[in-house]
């Protein structure tokens, strides 16, 4: 479904780790045209545990005006609205999600850990449940890169293709569409294909540079080894198999070993991504 012309910019608040986040989602609203919305999610049973009842709620407080503070600087005209709800945190980005623009967060430190990170973390569980596309913030910032993005012939991926060219047109950065062919498929017809699908999309963004880029490989392992040099990496969240609750293997793969921005792209159908005042982005925006 189409995003609401007034659908904002959603970021999950879990704490000051993820202030990083608040830049790049700035960034996206202001060149989107979109109002950011910064929601941290306050436990009352936590808050009764702790030495006195304020102190959490204060901390709470604070963090949302530092994270407004944050995104005034990183886009001084950006329309910018804090919440803290007193709830669960998953729950709320799932249920907020479903009238979201888009939805960003941290990735919880996955990358570069070194540790396996359960599936019950919040970003994997948004990436397979959220409404609306997410964008998962790494802690190191993206080298300035094209905007890559992985199209496996399914119509989600072609709905992830069209995000991902108005991507890089906001960000006046090169995409790099990327299909890994099987080994019993013609690489000269799928690059035709492929090449023919962006085509389409560039259409009414004719400014972009563009590559098409047909490899042969486990999906999974050439997307994250060329996501190194890209500054933010998109795909869709499960090719064929759309359903909620799922997460393909590919897109879960990125997710978790991508050290570049991931924007997994599920909820739209195919319609116009930008708001009433987007405006194109800097160069090198993150």
């Amino acid at each position: 479904m189409a995003a609401p012309a007034d659908a904002a910019v959603l970021v999950g608040l879990g704490s000051e780790l993820d202030l990083p986040v608040v830049e790049q989602a700035a960034q996206e609203a202001a060149g989107h045209g979109r109002p950011l919305h910064l929601l941290h999610t306050f436990d009352w049973r936590a808050a009764f545990a702790a030495d006195t009842v304020a102190a959490p709620r204060d901390q709470a407080e604070k963090l949302i005006t530092r994270a407004a503070h944050l995104a005034h600087q990183t886009e001084p005209g950006l329309t910018v609205r804090g919440e803290i709800a007193e709830s669960a945190l998953l729950p709320t980005l799932i249920r907020r999600s479903e009238a979201a623009f888009l939805l960003a967060v941290g990735d919880s430190g996955m990358v570069g850990s070194g540790q396996c990170i359960p599936a019950e973390t919040t970003a994997v569980q948004l990436a397979a449940r959220a409404g609306c596309p997410l964008l998962v913030v790494r802690r190191e910032p993206p080298p300035q890169g094209p905007v890559l993005v992985g199209v496996d012939g399914s119509p989600s991926s072609h709905i992830a293709l069209q995000w991902a060219v108005q991507c890089a047109a906001r960000r006046a950065a090169r995409l790099l569409a990327l299909r890994v062919a099987k080994y019993d498929e013609n690489t000269d017809a799928v690059t035709e294909q492929l090449s023919e699908a962006l085509a389409r999309h560039i259409d009414s963004h004719g400014a972009v540079p563009t590559e098409c880029r047909v490899m042969r490989g486990d999906p999974a392992e050439v997307l994250i080894d060329t996501s190194r040099n890209t500054q933010v990496a998109l795909v869709a969240a499960r090719g064929d198999e759309p359903g909620r609750a799922m997460l393909g293997a590919v897109a879960q793969s990125l997710l978790y070993h991508s050290p570049a921005p991931v924007v997994i792209v599920r909820g739209l159908a195919e319609a116009p991504l930008a708001g009433p005042g987007a405006r194109p982005a800097r160069d090198q925006r993150p």
